[in-house]
């Protein structure tokens, strides 16, 4: 351990940077031997001194620069900047540090490739939070200042060395510069771009900057006004300059650090959006520059979106073709009989009086009674036995049938036992073919006469049952008085309940109402809109898990969008450490990559959305019923974005707990 003799002059003001007994070990963990890089450091630093630290590869110098720059913390020993201890100060406030008080110079530059000069300079001032129109302006004028007004939007690799490193200098400027750390400015420069670098760290040095200049090349340490000299990491010498320090400039006064779990500043609290943009930019351009990738990581993403809205489309589609077509049957229809109670006895009777009862419960819309049998109808020299189903003028609005040709007979026609009678689709063309107008024509009804009024629409059978459309419908009251004489009941009744939701009540209802009147149970109850809800769950359950399959094509999407923040992450280490070691905190680095993952599914979920769309325009060209849901193309676009969140996070994360030295190596561990 070697101790720093103070330099000429420097009991005249307190000391910047202070180190008293540093040391840094690498290794010691898990078997590994450790290695000691710092071996009790004592070092002193002034505000507006300037500095070189020389030392050949291996003595310590880049670690020592790491610590001074708060980009390492040391294994032991003090380090006190401005008089308060470096080791009080959390991940944030050490960031805030790096921002506001240094300005790291690499030699390898450390520029961000997909970025100009002007947004490489402004990165500093993006995590301060300053304004975009203030940073551009900034990041300009520096930029002209060292001679690259003409070069503000071209990207490193369209620059040579001196304009990077220029370049690298100026984004040290950013935030004031007021600590200028150059880890060997010119060792990747040539002899004159190297003259003109250490030409502007003089002239930062008598503006008033402090300049911490490390190096291997002592001609080049012998410009600096004291000369450090480390060797197996300790200082083996200090040149201390006879001539005092410059005063620092007013406006290069050093910042107090911040204390720890502090509110942040205004510029910090407001920077957020500025951070949002910025990372969405970058995430947007880093997809445009790799378009094979970025296409390769939203087909997962397209695919799963438009599977969801297509299978919930086309399930939705044929619920609804399910619910129209038995729809005809009613949704919230029962059906009445009357039989012999199970505990023996006769059979009871459906009177007008039950009939009238039931349609004055509230749960109930609609009664109709119905007699049916097969019976006679001839015209001219054609007959045959046709289902005659008399009924009241409510059986379409009951079976939702409408009438197709002419008119159904009315209530008071019903009462006026009037020989009416409207053909079904079938019955029409057996009996009157060739004649699209059958209206006012006669067809004779077993010994009775009636008047064809109207033709049904083309309905088809229900399962199990005659075929509709071979019927023929007359008035109830007229079938009874005309064709049925025999008949003292309906053969069963419809009973429409209020509602599709209301089924079950208005059972129990007419359960209760026929008990009390008759005293016992001599009539069966069929409820067959519980069978047309039962498929119409069935189809509901095949949609829901149609759509869960293809939601499975969105996990697998969103795993893909994962592996390739992973590789994201790897290979824009070395971009992580520059901005952590230009003022990023944790959460910043964190925020950029989940914004990048999450655009990522953004991009993904609207081209899925589309896509489902047009996959659905096709399938409704076909024929196929589709319906789209709203609510199912937010859900899918949706699910999109949170797999963005859900599978960024974990990228993101390692992406924000990168070591800052290591990562600057371009180096993942």
């Amino acid at each position: 351990m070697s101790g720093a003799l103070p330099a000429a002059g420097e009991d005249a003001a307190p000391a910047l940077i202070e180190l008293r007994g540093i040391r840094r070990r690498y290794g010691g963990q898990g078997g590994q031997p450790a290695v000691e890089v710092l071996r009790g450091i004592d070092l002193s630093i002034r505000a507006g001194e300037f500095v070189a630290i020389v030392g050949q590869s291996g003595s310590g110098k880049s670690t020592l620069m790491n610590l001074l720059g708060c980009l390492d913390r040391p294994s032991g020993g003090t380090y006190r900047f401005n008089g308060h201890d470096v080791a009080g100060l959390d991940a944030d406030a050490l960031a805030w540090l790096r921002r506001e008080a240094f300005g790291f110079v690499f030699q390898g530059y450390h520029l961000i490739s997909t970025e100009s000069a002007r947004e490489n300079v402004e990165v500093p001032a993006l995590y301060a939070g300053r304004r975009e129109s203030e940073r551009t302006q900034r990041a300009t004028a520096l930029l002209a200042r060292l001679g690259l007004a003409d070069k503000l939007h071209l990207r490193p690799n369209q620059l040579s060395g001196g304009q990077q490193q220029r370049v690298s200098i100026a984004r040290a400027l950013m935030n004031g510069g007021r600590i200028i750390l150059a880890d060997e400015p010119t060792g990747a420069l040539d002899s004159r771009s190297g003259a003109e670098v250490m030409a502007l760290l003089h002239e930062l040095a008598d503006a008033g900057h402090t300049i911490i200049l490390i190096t291997h090349d002592r001609e080049v340490a012998a410009q600096a006004r004291r000369v450090i000299e480390i060797r197996d990491g300790c200082i083996v010498a200090d040149g201390g300059s006879a001539a005092p320090p410059r005063p620092a400039h007013p406006m290069q006064a050093v910042p107090q650090p911040p204390v720890p779990g502090a509110a942040p500043t205004g510029s910090e609290a407001g920077s957020f959006w500025n951070d949002l943009r910025e990372a969405a930019r970058t995430a947007w351009r880093g997809m445009r520059l790799n378009r094979s990738r970025t296409g390769l990581t939203l087909l997962g993403i397209v695919i799963g979106v438009a599977s969801v809205i297509v299978m919930l489309s086309v399930g939705e589609g044929a619920r609804r073709q399910v619910m129209e077509r038995m729809g005809t049957m009613g949704t919230a229809i029962l059906y009445l009989g009357s039989q012999a109670p199970a505990t023996g006895g006769p059979a009871g009777q459906l009177t007008e009086e039950d009939l009238q009862a039931l349609r004055e419960l509230p749960e109930i819309r609609r009664v109709l009674p119905v007699i049916g049998d097969p019976i006679t109808v001839r015209r001219g020299s054609a007959d045959r036995q046709v289902y005659v189903f008399a009924a009241s003028q409510e059986m379409p609005a009951v079976h939702r049938w409408p009438v197709a040709l002419g008119r159904y007979y009315s209530d008071a026609e019903d009462r006026g036992l009037a020989p009416l009678v409207v053909l079904g689709h079938k019955a029409h063309r057996h009996f009157f073919p060739g004649l699209p107008d059958p209206l006012g024509r006669q067809l004779l009804i077993g010994n009775s006469p009636f008047e064809v009024i109207g033709v049904m629409a083309e309905r088809g059978a229900d399962s199990g049952a005659q075929n509709y459309d071979d019927m023929v419908f007359i008035p109830y009251q007229a079938g009874r008085a005309r064709v049925y004489q025999a008949q003292t009941q309906p053969d069963y009744v419809v009973v429409e309940a209020a509602s599709s939701g209301q089924v079950h009540a208005a059972e129990a209802a007419m359960r209760r109402l026929l008990l009390a009147r008759h005293g016992r149970e001599d009539f069966g109850i069929g409820n067959a809109a519980a069978r047309i809800q039962a498929e119409v769950a069935t189809r509901h359950s095949m949609t829901v898990m149609l759509g869960l399959i293809a939601a499975v094509s969105l996990v697998v999407g969103g795993i893909g969008v994962m592996n390739v923040m992973l590789m994201t992450v790897k290979e824009r280490t070395r971009e992580i450490g520059i901005r952590v070691a230009t003022g990023a905190r944790r959460r910043d680095i964190q925020r950029q990559f989940m914004t990048e993952a999450v655009l990522v599914t953004l991009a993904g979920g609207t081209a899925g959305v589309l896509a489902g769309l047009a996959v659905g325009a096709v399938l409704i060209a076909a024929g196929v019923p589709v319906v789209f849901s709203v609510s199912a193309m937010l859900g899918a676009f949706g699910c999109a974005v949170a797999t963005g969140l859900v599978f960024g996070f974990m990228p993101a994360r390692t992406a924000a707990r990168l070591d800052p030295v290591v990562a600057l190596a371009g180096e993942q561990r």
